[in-house]
């Protein structure tokens, strides 16, 4: 059967709580030692202990290591992982590609090229042995997949080298974009740049478990005490059930949906308002018709976006429709894996959509204004136009 981790990051995700939760799950805390000690770093011990977090037990680390001020460039990080010959080449990948995310977000959020990066705290010598840690336990795993919950990031502010910053931190924010994130009113930085980087590297679905036959279950406690909750990281570690294994290519996400009854606007002011909604972002907007009070004809607006782009939605609703009440609710949402492609047809290159789907087959679209620019420069028809790209397709793909 195939095996999942699915992180549940309640109180939010940091490296340290994520490599304790590993060991508590049952890897050994001396194969994670015996790895970190093959990295150039002098004196670097690595401690592991039980402690209780609002009375519930949980494993913490705690890593040792003579004081170092010097800030690292990615190539450092990526010359002492390569150089290790006490880790596995996978597990090297792993902590390669989580350093990387990191990076490229650092460099976006200092508008710096990614190499001449400096990695401030993220590249202290706790968090490399964190990041590294963690991809050595979950290479000694040998699981199939990750999910996770949604992620909280904690509200307020913190100080880093760059001085006083708003909770995420900058670099945080930046690496978790695309990932649902989870409402949380405590006044504490709940996820790191470090927990931040690990989870988008790793988990490839947010939302509540899959279905699967729960094994092991580990907790990693974080350093702070919160208000009225256990600062732990809970990890499970079980099989998914035939469903779930073979919906591997299915993702999920967690979105908003926003509606709304009009019965007093014209269709083109409708319209005007749908194409603002989608110039700012909508997923999708639709119309559907209904009947309201006293036996009006109306239709019911629906607005399907992202939580982060709910005021902005709203807005546009109050402002460019003649309502004033909109309703709203969370929804979860699963979505097949999709990627752009650029394809060669008879009647020139266009671009299009290959989605997988849950058995691991591919399915082709021509995007549709593809196909009329296509048609205006050829003189086919849209629909010979789609054939043609369909056919060139599978005759490139094969």
């Amino acid at each position: 059967m195939k095996t999942n981790l699915h992180f549940e990051c309640v109180s939010g995700i940091s490296g340290d709580m994520t490599l304790a939760a590993l060991f508590d799950l049952g890897v050994s805390p001396q194969l994670v030692r015996d790895g970190l000690a093959s990295l150039d770093v002098a004196d670097l011990k690595l401690h592991v202990d039980d402690i209780q977090k609002c009375g519930f037990r949980a494993k913490s680390i705690r890593v040792e290591h003579p004081e170092q001020h010097a800030h690292r460039h990615l190539h450092h990080i990526e010359a002492m992982i390569g150089s290790s010959a006490g880790i596995t080449d996978s597990a090297k990948e792993l902590a390669l590609r989580i350093f990387r995310c990191i990076g490229e977000a650092e460099a976006k959020v200092h508008g710096c090229d990614l190499q001449k990066v400096h990695f401030h705290e993220v590249g202290a010598v706790d968090s490399i042995a964190d990041i590294v840690g963690v991809a050595i336990a979950i290479d000694s795993l040998g699981i199939d997949s990750v999910s996770s919950s949604p992620i909280p990031t904690g509200t307020g502010s913190i100080v880093i080298d760059h001085g006083r910053v708003a909770i995420p931190a900058p670099a945080t924010a930046e690496l978790l974009i695309g990932v649902p994130l989870m409402h949380s009113d405590i006044e504490s930085e709940l996820t790191t740049p470090t927990g931040a980087a690990i989870i988008k590297t790793l988990s490839s679905t947010f939302g509540p478990s899959p279905a699967m036959i729960a094994r092991r279950v580990g907790y990693g406690a974080g350093t702070r005490d919160l208000p009225g909750q256990a600062n732990v990281l809970r990890i499970t570690l079980g099989e998914l059930t035939e469903s779930t294994a073979t919906s591997r290519h299915v993702q999920t996400d967690r979105v908003t949906l926003l509606e709304t009854n009009i019965d007093d606007a014209t269709a083109e002011q409708m319209a005007a308002a749908t194409a603002r909604l989608f110039a700012a972002g909508a997923i999708d907007v639709w119309q559907t018709p209904c009947v309201m009070k006293k036996g009006r004809l109306a239709g019911i607006v629906s607005v399907l976006c992202d939580d982060s782009d709910v005021v902005a939605m709203q807005n546009l609703l109050f402002h460019h429709t003649s309502t004033i009440g909109i309703r709203r609710q969370t929804l979860d949402r699963a979505k097949l894996a999709r990627q752009a492609v650029q394809i060669e047809t008879t009647h020139g290159a266009a671009q299009g959509k290959v989605v997988t789907l849950p058995d691991g087959s591919q399915r082709f679209s021509l995007e549709d204004a593809e196909a009329c620019r296509l048609a205006d420069q050829s003189g086919a028809s849209t629909r010979e136009i789609h054939d043609d790209a369909l056919r060139c397709w599978h005759s490139q793909k094969s």
